[in-house]
């Protein structure tokens, strides 16, 4: 019969407590790492950014109309020949309810089209907060069951994307419009689109 030295369940039993400890102590240094690091959240990389926008279409909000007319629901289409904002929401987003009046204010630019992705949301929820607020797109897919949500990369509502006249995705902001990352952050991309987009067109 074959002894085992008398350390050996001890050691065992120091593997199973240092090894859970050791890759708690590795997530703890990259969490701390990100916080310290002065980047701004919003600003997570996107594996998108530089490729074409997924070929997502998606129906209308049911009943939603806009200027007497029925608004269209989301097509791959939508996303080639001008520069578009993308903006991920739902009535049930509390953020959403304060980005709201900003989408407004960029549904204004004559030189973009603002899209909307209605994420999991009754569309009559969905209809009560666009009368409520206003309604800045030109087109609005009902993302009813988050799967086109999943495509597009979608950390959680709201996100906006800024979509080049090529139909590649340019810019992704994860969180909601503020007045501050609207001006600073935001802006500043649609405007480097746009002036792809006047190069692209001489």
């Amino acid at each position: 019969m074959t002894v085992l030295p008398q350390d050996q369940p001890p050691r065992r039993l120091r593997l199973a407590v240092l090894v859970p400890l050791a890759l708690f102590a590795a997530i703890a240094a990259l969490f701390l790492v990100r916080l310290f690091s002065g980047s701004d959240p919003s600003l997570l990389p996107s594996v998108l950014i530089g490729h074409p926008a997924p070929q997502t279409a998606l129906p209308p909000v049911v009943g939603l109309v806009r200027d007497g007319q029925p608004v269209p629901g989301l097509s791959p289409a939508d996303f080639a020949g001008a520069v578009t904002v993308l903006n991920v929401w739902a009535s049930w987003c509390v953020p959403c309810h304060d980005e709201a009046p900003l989408l407004m204010r960029l549904a204004a630019d004559k030189r973009i089209r603002v899209v909307g992705m209605d994420q999991k949301d009754p569309p009559e929820n969905a209809r009560r907060f666009l009368g409520r607020y206003g309604n800045p797109y030109a087109a609005v897919g009902a993302d009813a069951n988050g799967r086109a949500g999943i495509e597009w990369g979608v950390y959680g509502v709201p996100e906006n994307f800024i979509i080049g006249r090529d139909g590649k995705i340019a810019f992704k902001l994860v969180g909601p419009l503020t007045a501050a990352n609207l001006d600073g952050i935001f802006r500043p991309e649609i405007e480097k689109a746009v002036a792809a987009n006047a190069a692209a067109a001489k």
